[in-house]
């Protein structure tokens, strides 16, 4: 459904008008590990160790987010406003896309459904919001609805979605009311969580920034026939993402039982996270051509060599979601953040040096060169990674070499 609507929306807008959408998306997801503050991890790794102090929890992380999405969104619109001076449709779509970090406040729901392992309530409530604007968005397509309805659309979708998860949190017979703030334990997130909130401006500075530099370098078209390959490339990242969440639990147990389980079960995250993206990508190397003229048309017929090379960025993103697990687990935040760091700035310099020379071409080689640098690079050159260096290749290789 996500692929036909967003197809349908491409079309419809043409290359302009949905890379100016792409734009204002990119440019506020920019800044969402602010919004979020880094503490997702930590807030369900507290669940799970003391659930008996939940309303203790979910009351100081939501008065968190709270504070923290309010402040991003007033970021957020005083970059966008130096970055696209004078240009009022621009700059109000990225404001109303950033407006979701406000609601996103109650997502800390989420957090209490991932210690839970009972993952399907955010999936009733993400998904019901996204049939709904789904939906919408055909409606505002037949109705030759201008360009910002469709940011109104995804704002809405982000509410409504926070909304039914409240609901789904009534259905559970519990309460927000029952929330109470702890300055002692806003103490402990914060001090466990502020190497995180780096990171996460990394790993979105890798993910996004390839859009933000194109429509400042380029333009919004060159955005659009981008965007069109990165949404058909990153369509299927929620379910390593999702793995990879509903694991983590299991691992905090297998932890505690024993150190072997807690390893064997973090080898078995790692082969299927692995073998997943791994066929996604071979599959789609050899149909980026058909995908793209069969869902785009031929207006965005660039957008398949574009696709040939992200594809390959899921396989070092589907391994990290495992590999983060890990590095939550042993308590190496800080660690994470400088390899996060040093491939969002390798992300960076390769796009500022690759997209004047090979346009969005070269900013997808950029995306590919850093997503694949900590694996390749940074892993082997650091001794307390070797560990897991030795479970990525295990999983990327996992027949013997020799007999």
């Amino acid at each position: 459904m996500g692929l036909v609507v967003g197809v349908w929306v491409a079309r419809y807008l043409k290359p302009e008008g949905f890379g100016l959408l792409n734009y204002a998306i990119a440019f506020a997801s920019l800044f969402g590990a602010l919004a979020t503050f880094g503490m997702d991890g930590i807030v369900v790794r507290e669940l799970v160790k003391i659930p008996e102090h939940r309303d203790e929890v979910l009351g100081t992380a939501f008065a968190l987010r709270l504070v923290s999405g309010a402040l991003t969104f007033c970021i957020v619109l005083a970059a966008v406003s130096i970055m696209r001076r004078g240009e009022l449709l621009a700059i109000f779509m990225v404001g109303l896309l950033a407006a979701q970090f406000i609601f996103q406040s109650l997502n800390v729901i989420d957090l209490y459904f991932q210690s839970r392992v009972e993952s399907r309530f955010t999936v009733y409530a993400t998904n019901s919001a996204f049939l709904a604007m789904a939906l919408l968005k055909v409606v505002l397509i037949l109705s030759k609805a201008p360009l910002l309805a469709f940011a109104w659309a995804a704002l809405g979708e982000v509410a409504l979605g926070c909304l039914l998860l409240l609901v789904m949190y009534r259905a559970r017979r519990l309460t927000v009311g029952n929330w109470r703030f702890s300055t002692n334990l806003m103490r402990r997130i914060l001090a466990d969580s502020w190497p995180l909130v780096l990171s996460g401006i990394s790993i979105m500075i890798a993910m996004r920034v390839d859009q933000v530099l194109i429509g400042q370098m380029l333009n919004d078209k060159q955005v659009g026939i981008y965007s069109a390959a990165t949404r058909v490339s990153e369509i299927w990242y929620f379910i390593p993402v999702g793995i990879a969440g509903s694991a983590f639990p299991l691992l905090v147990a297998g932890k505690k039982q024993d150190e072997k389980l807690y390893y064997t079960r973090l080898q078995k995250l790692y082969n299927v996270l692995t073998m997943l993206s791994v066929s996604i990508a071979l599959l789609m190397t050899f149909l980026s051509g058909p995908v793209v003229h069969l869902l785009y048309g031929s207006t965005y017929a660039a957008s398949s060599g574009v696709l040939s090379i992200l594809i390959w960025s899921g396989v070092p993103m589907s391994i990290g979601c495992a590999w983060s697990n890990w590095m939550l687990l042993e308590n190496r935040t800080k660690m994470m953040f400088t390899f996060q760091v040093i491939g969002a700035m390798i992300n960076l310099i390769m796009n500022l040096i690759l997209i004047p020379r090979f346009g969005i071409l070269g900013s997808a080689y950029a995306t590919l060169i850093s997503y694949w640098s900590w694996v390749v690079v940074l892993c082997p050159m650091v001794k307390s990674q070797h560990k897991a260096l030795a479970m990525i290749v295990r999983s990327l290789f996992p027949f013997p070499l020799h007999r």
